[in-house]
């Protein structure tokens, strides 16, 4: 693993600036040809305690159209009049597929139930794989597992930032993702280009403080760990964790190995440690959960924090990273990506501190595999660029058209809707 890839973490560098951050009206992109589209939405929840299940992979089967539903368990999905389907998959770790049957019309605000799916892992502890050489048999299965050719992904992304419970910053942007081939191992021509994006800021005085995610939209890049094998996979990487294997579970009613893995030895920098998920019969990485070792303060703040104002005091508490790929044709695909930090910060001869949260995510919702042609170095978004710095602010409930995105939680949508108002 090379030293400099953990210590500087640029996918998930964090600037905290002392200052308001501004409006920009950047657009780089027409809005794309009106088209017509069936729309399905509504509310998946545990079929036992009735509780909203976030993060529930929605899709079309056959096709690459999907989204996830967000914290309220809520999704909205658009599909186009011309695309020949018939039902919406429904799929989370854990619980059995339920599949929505759609004819031809719009189905709105339905309620799903997902039910825990069957005990069907028992063969998989029986097995005796030791944690360790399974991951590297999953290792030298990522080129018979993922795709060999370019791909080019048409991704949402959002993040957020919290003073408190407070939003303070909401970016949105839909994008393009070019993707090399997973035999590729540089992942430099790999590129992201914004194709339209929207922002709100808070302007209450009081939030002199902005957080900024440099590089946000590249975590599709930098956090595809099949892809990024320096992250967990290269041999060096390896060597500084100890693998373990926990209780199995499953993942789109397919079993899956459950590895965990925590350092073993002691570096300049941050490590650090998670799970990761093994479909049993490919053996491809279907899941991945690390969060970084926060037991050095100083080794977390040099790898989150890129810059602050002087006198401020920064405290790290969390930064925790997901990533889920989904199986279809044979071969395994990005699908969602998930980034937090959590940190607080306090003023030299002041009592309390406050905590702020930086959310960053990314949803794949639609793949396109023939007559790709990658992204040039001119469109790319930089990873030193800030997303807060290249949208538009603007406010439309019908603004992304025809385009799948994270439909926003009730608290953010209350969010927007209180920033909206002071701005007016």
């Amino acid at each position: 693993m090379k030293k400099e890839n953990l210590n500087s973490m640029k996918w998930l560098l964090t600037s905290v600036l002392f200052l308001f951050m501004p409006l920009f009206s950047d657009v780089f992109a027409q809005d794309p040809p009106a088209e017509e589209f069936y729309t399905v939405s509504g509310v998946v929840r545990d079929q036992a305690s009735r509780r909203v299940i976030p993060f529930v992979d929605i899709s079309v089967p056959g096709t690459n159209i999907g989204t996830v539903t967000n914290q309220d368990g809520y999704f909205l999905l658009k599909v186009g009049k011309n695309v020949n389907f018939s039902e919406v998959l429904l799929s989370c770790m854990g619980y059995t597929n339920i599949r929505i049957p759609v004819n031809k019309s719009d189905i709105l605000n339905g309620q799903y139930f997902l039910s825990l799916g069957p005990n069907i892992l028992e063969a998989a502890v029986a097995e005796g794989w030791d944690a360790t050489r399974l991951v590297e048999e999953a290792v030298r299965r990522i080129k018979a597992n993922y795709t060999t050719s370019p791909t080019l992904l048409t991704g949402f992304y959002r993040e957020t930032a919290q003073k408190r419970s407070r939003f303070i910053n909401v970016s949105e942007a839909v994008m393009s993702i070019y993707k090399s081939s997973y035999d590729d191992v540089d992942v430099n021509r790999d590129r992201v280009q914004i194709l339209k994006g929207r922002q709100l800021v808070s302007t209450k005085p009081s939030d002199t403080l902005g957080v900024r995610i440099l590089g946000g939209p590249n975590i599709s890049i930098y956090l595809d760990v099949v892809k990024n094998t320096d992250l967990l996979f290269d041999d060096e990487a390896r060597s500084m964790v100890q693998f373990r294997m926990e209780q199995p579970t499953v993942i789109d009613e397919r079993s899956q190995y459950v590895v965990s893995f925590i350092p073993i030895v002691e570096m300049p920098y941050a490590l650090h440690y998670g799970k990761l998920y093994i479909d049993r019969q490919t053996m491809a990485f279907t899941r991945a959960e690390f969060y970084m070792d926060m037991s050095s303060t100083e080794k977390a703040t040099q790898a989150i924090l890129r810059k602050k104002p002087a006198g401020m005091r920064f405290k790290p508490e969390v930064l925790s990273v997901l990533v889920n790929y989904k199986q279809q044709d044979g071969k395994t695909y990005l699908s969602y990506i998930r980034n937090e930090i959590k940190f607080s910060c306090d003023w030299r001869r002041r009592l309390f501190s406050t905590n702020y949260s930086a959310v960053s995510e990314m949803v794949v919702t639609e793949r396109k595999e023939s007559g790709v042609m990658p992204i040039s170095r001119s469109s790319a978004f930089g990873a030193s660029e800030s997303l807060s710095n290249r949208v538009m602010y603007f406010y439309d409930e019908n603004f992304w058209g025809a385009y799948n995105i994270i439909e926003p939680t009730e608290s953010l949508e209350s969010a927007v809707s209180r920033l909206i108002r002071q701005q007016r």
